[in-house]
């Protein structure tokens, strides 16, 4: 098949060794625990819909630092008993956007909760002050120190949705699940890897994965941002990457639940998130590459939009079974 990156058959057997710090795991410890110390505070207000068959929210909750999130929460209107539930994440620069983007999965009958990356598109403004300059966006925000860097403060606020579906007694979160793409796949294995509540994932195309090769590669999208901070300053190359490896996908894959299920997708002509950096995470994840495990769908023809509307698709159905299935 052909590829932009390596060629499918090393992709199935690229497996780079972990660049976890000692400290990973106390890291985000500390940093969870720190941020629970801050009540959830959790705002739900019905918003008028004129779709038929569910109920709209407005959402905010405390995050990082106790700053408000703000997002959508959405239920199947007429439900009997809790329903699943499903988080969603978005793309970079991106926010939770609209409604209609979450019916299929309001229609699926799960209850859906879709959260903002904070400074970026949506409604959640970013507080956070950074100790060094940086290039255009958010990839290079206090990329200096680990405590400083603007992705402690995102992924610290996606876990934190989690934290709110378990509050919900109108959720049946036995099979929580969550999903996303491009950035929101990254946080979806960022969540996964940090809470093992989460049994059923869905990243699409992830970014925020193996760092060190997407750097040297990527042709296109966000990790140019950390290509253009280190021809600037090339004497914060080895602080930066391990600033990153707190935060690399292909790290916290390693952590998600072993007893979950998960399906991931890839373009191998995709120039934003190169297959390897995709596979990296893929093969790090701890669960057993068969249908009671981890699969990956993938596009041999397909840039960043990965399988679009077919991998929705696939989803649906992947998602309907797990819900169904008994485990």
């Amino acid at each position: 098949m052909p590829s932009i990156d390596m060629p499918l058959a090393k992709l199935l057997e690229y497996r780079p060794e972990l660049t976890r710090e000692p400290d990973f795991a106390a890291f985000w410890e500390q940093t969870l625990a720190a941020t629970r110390q801050h009540p959830l505070n959790a705002l739900v207000e019905p918003v008028p819909y004129p779709a038929n068959g569910v109920l709209v929210h407005r959402l905010s909750y405390a995050g990082y630092g106790g700053q408000r999130v703000n997002g959508w929460y959405l239920l199947p209107e007429g439900a009997s008993g809790p329903v699943p539930a499903l988080i969603c994440y978005h793309g970079y620069s991106g926010g939770a956007g609209w409604v209609h983007q979450y019916l299929p999965w309001v229609m699926l009958g799960c209850g859906v909760v879709a959260v903002d990356t904070r400074g970026q598109g949506g409604e959640t403004g970013d507080l956070g002050g950074y100790g060094n300059g940086t290039i255009t966006g958010w990839m290079t925000q206090g990329l200096l120190e680990p405590t400083d860097y603007y992705y402690r403060r995102a992924y610290t606020d996606c876990v934190r949705a989690v934290d709110f579906v378990c509050q919900r007694p109108e959720l049946d979160t036995s099979k929580l699940a969550v999903k996303g793409g491009s950035q929101g796949g990254g946080l979806t294995i960022a969540v996964a890897g940090l809470d093992s509540r989460v049994m059923l994932s869905l990243p699409d195309v992830p970014f925020l994965c193996h760092y060190p090769r997407a750097i040297d590669i990527s042709a296109n999208g966000p990790y140019i941002e950390l290509q253009r901070y280190f021809a600037r300053y090339p004497e914060h190359i080895a602080t930066a990457l391990r600033t990153l490896s707190y935060f690399d996908g292909h790290n916290l894959a390693a952590g998600m639940n072993p007893a979950g299920r998960s399906l991931w997708s890839v373009g191998l002509w995709d120039d934003v998130c190169p297959p390897s950096t995709v596979y990296a995470a893929y093969h790090a994840c701890p669960l057993p590459e068969n249908d009671f495990g981890k699969q990956i769908a993938v596009y041999p023809y397909n840039k960043h939009e990965g399988g679009g509307a077919a991998q929705v698709e696939r989803q649906i159905a992947w998602l309907a079974e797990q819900l169904q299935a008994s485990w």
